[in-house]
């Protein structure tokens, strides 16, 4: 062994569970005491360590005393007792060495002081329990699973009927107008599947009529969409799916609605109507409208109306109470919720997301409320809103800047060509969002390769595509798949990528089918890969080393993407995937592309 191509799998400074390091109680309540704790090596040479807690707004230090030591790892944890007196509590630890001060928060370690804004977060506000064990399979009705027992009414005007193996017309006018035939009654059909797959909740884009396939241009909420099935085909599929254990989650924009919406039609031909303050109209000639991103088919909703609140979101006969209550949904993925109430000087965003989460835990106390949310939404998983996000940010764009080298152009509306980053980059952007919200949103966010809103993770990452499977299962976050990525389906763009599901098993990729099924089973039988925390270890441009854990057991994984440089084992540990072992001084595997998932002993 050369120990000049040999680097040392060095144990890092600190561990984070939980909101930062390991808590004795995840879901504080106001009035309850936690205890934080935290590790540091012992080559720091720690003689004392403090915790740092803001509560009313002064922060205030308490001494940690030492609750253990680990001789394998040279790692000392030290302990202290916080009072939850605020909804969200803020900390960070101060390590005193022979030599220095040093800070932990949820960053990592520094040797000056530091803002606030990366401390530790414990918040009050909690999803519900079964969401840290979700994993969620997105479906796209339509194009899921037609019905073998009950026939759909015919189509509108306008709509194009395909048969189930016609290409989609991606990119072209009739894209959006294509129908396969799909509808809640063939997801019923299709629960033996998704079960067996390992998937216990399902989440389906807008079931409301509308003008297009994707309906997020709503005509009415009044109803579950005819083609669809309709209410009684909602119900049945709730039913259904509540009986075998499961959640469904439902789809509701609270930023606009279609241009046929029965609300902007009466505010546009009734100036006196209430509906009429339900957008943003301007009646001077020529008459104009505010609208979403610029489509004229999606009017944008003024939220400094009541009325529009107490229909849509606020309140007991609201839309989003009476789905829940009527129907049975256990929880709501609201579309584009970073625009909602939110228009040039106007910004309501933090009412619309209280007011329904609020609404929420009024009609029921176990439900799921996630946002959808592209960028930094760390300011609005603070505390009483969304509960979680579609974590495009610090799950989706990382990875595919990381493994999906085929893509076509940048997918995220910037100019130029597609990120490209290495493993060290990744991580770092990982543990620098993740400092900025609560551990309770950032493991009840939907972390996803794709959806239905960008291209296949399949087709820009090809042979890649296993290790982006692996981080899906073992990063905190609950796994998200749309439906088809687990049989290999292909789309080079959101529409391409909206793909019929291919139910003759003979055009399946078996292998990815096997190795989606195999992870979701190993996540679901290891408690650290549903809420342990993590702590990241050496990365390098090809490859990322990261702990999950919990007070029951410890699990390392390793991915890469080209062959790389051997680390040598600080620890021992059994592959549970079917790999190497780990041996404690010997070397650990630097093949690539590869991952592995060691329990360590």
């Amino acid at each position: 062994m050369n120990d000049e191509d040999v680097d040392l799998l060095q144990a890092p400074l600190a561990h984070h569970d939980g909101s930062g390091c390991y808590v004795s109680n995840s879901r504080p309540e106001l009035g309850t005491v936690v205890e934080v704790s935290a590790r540091f090596a012992d080559s720091l040479h720690v003689k004392s360590v403090y915790v740092r807690v803001v509560v009313d707004g002064e922060p205030q230090y308490r001494k940690a005393k030492v609750s253990r030591h680990h001789a394998e790892t040279a790692e000392t944890w030290w302990t202290v007792s916080i009072d939850i007196i605020n909804t969200l509590t803020s900390y960070r630890f101060m390590a005193q060495t022979d030599r220095t001060t040093l800070w932990l928060n949820g960053a990592g370690l520094h040797e000056h002081n530091i803002p606030d804004a990366q401390d530790f977060k414990l918040s009050v506000h909690h999803a519900p329990h079964w969401a840290k064990s979700a994993v969620i399979y997105q479906i796209f009705p339509d194009r899921f699973a037609r019905s073998r027992s009950h026939p759909l009414p015919p189509y509108p005007q306008g709509a194009i009927p395909a048969e189930w193996e016609t290409p989609v017309a991606a990119n072209t006018p009739d894209g959006v107008h294509q129908v396969y035939g799909g509808s809640l009654w063939g997801i019923t059909e299709k629960l033996d599947y998704i079960q067996g797959l390992g998937a216990n909740t399902i989440y389906v884009t807008p079931f409301f009529p509308g003008q297009s396939n994707h309906r997020y241009d709503a005509s009415t909420f009044e109803c579950v969409d005819p083609l669809l099935g309709g209410n009684e085909a909602l119900k049945t599929l709730t039913a259904a799916i509540h009986q075998r254990g499961m959640h469904l989650i439902g789809d509701l924009t609270l930023n606009h609605t279609g241009i046929s919406h029965e609300w902007f039609t009466t505010g546009l031909s009734q100036p006196e109507s209430p509906e009429a303050g339900f957008y943003y109209i301007d009646r001077n000639p020529p008459y104009s409208y505010a609208c979403f991103n610029g489509a004229s088919s999606l009017p944008k909703l003024d939220h400094r109306s009541p009325q529009l609140r107490r229909r849509l979101y606020s309140g007991s006969n609201s839309v989003v109470a009476r789905y829940i209550r009527d129907f049975g949904l256990d929880g709501w993925r609201i579309d584009v919720a970073q625009a909602a109430g939110k228009y040039h000087d106007i910004d309501l965003g933090h009412l619309v997301a209280s007011e329904t989460r609020k609404t929420m835990d009024q009609t029921r106390p176990d439900l799921l409320l996630i946002a959808e949310h592209q960028f930094d939404a760390s300011a609005a998983l603070q505390g009483d809103g969304w509960q979680g996000i579609m974590a495009y940010s610090w799950f989706t764009k990382p990875i595919w800047a990381w493994i999906g080298p085929y893509q076509d152009g940048n997918s995220w509306g910037a100019p130029g060509e597609a990120e490209s980053i290495g493993g060290n980059e990744l991580a770092q952007m990982m543990q620098e969002y993740a400092s900025l919200i609560p551990w309770q949103s950032y493991i009840t966010s939907m972390n996803l390769l794709d959806s239905h809103d960008t291209a296949r993770f399949r087709t820009i990452s090809k042979e890649f595509q296993p290790l982006g499977i692996a981080l899906l299962m073992t990063l905190p976050g609950i796994p998200s798949i749309f439906s088809g990525d687990e049989v290999g389906v292909e789309g080079n763009s959101l529409e391409a990528g909206r793909q019929p599901f291919p139910w003759d098993k003979h055009q399946w990729d078996v292998n990815t089918y096997s190795l989606y099924q195999q992870l979701m089973t190993l996540r679901a039988n290891h408690p650290a890969l549903q809420d342990g925390g993590i702590r990241w270890f050496n990365s390098d441009t090809n490859s990322i080393i990261f702990e999950r854990a919990d007070n029951t057991e410890t699990l390392l994984i390793e991915v890469s993407r080209a062959p790389h440089k051997p680390l040598i084992s600080t620890v021992n540990g059994t592959d549970v995937y079917g790999g190497t072992d780990l041996i404690a001084g010997r070397r650990m595997p630097s093949e690539g592309p590869s991952f592995h998932i060691w329990q360590v002993s």
